[in-house]
């Protein structure tokens, strides 16, 4: 996402940019997740680069399970500056611990499902197979 050709960019540049509509980028300002954007003379907004990086962030912690509700809590201590670092990083790391551990169920449900496919393919084989003869 952070392919930005020039210093500013527009909400629907950042649109394109993130996969997101306006009305989410509008969304995600109004509730906390996203500082408010600058605004040009006009009133449109304006994004500068570390507005992208912070929302490929927030992206990749939607991706990765977090509730927006904690997100959000996230960038309000974000907000405050350098005295939130411990809180932050303990909020990273307890969230890291549950994807882990939701990658963990997920590779088990995988294998789960492999040994089924296997078993699948074993009695579709058997049933093309002439009586009595080895599948190939």
């Amino acid at each position: 996402m952070t392919n930005m050709t020039c210093n500013v960019i527009t909400i629907g540049e950042l649109a394109q940019l993130s996969g997101l509509t306006t009305h989410t980028i509008r969304f995600y300002e109004t509730v906390g997740v996203i500082r408010p954007s600058r605004r040009a003379a006009n009133g449109h907004r304006r994004y500068h680069s570390n507005d992208v990086l912070w929302l490929e962030f927030v992206l990749r912690l939607k991706r990765t399970g977090m509730p927006l509700a904690e997100i959000k809590q996230y960038a309000d201590l974000r907000a405050q500056g350098d005295s939130t670092l411990q809180p932050r990083l303990t909020m990273l790391k307890l969230h890291r611990e549950r994807l882990v551990a939701k990658m963990d169920e997920l590779s088990e449900c995988a294998n789960v499902l492999d040994h089924k496919v296997l078993i699948y393919q074993n009695m579709i084989a058997k049933t093309k197979s002439p009586a009595g003869e080895t599948p190939k």
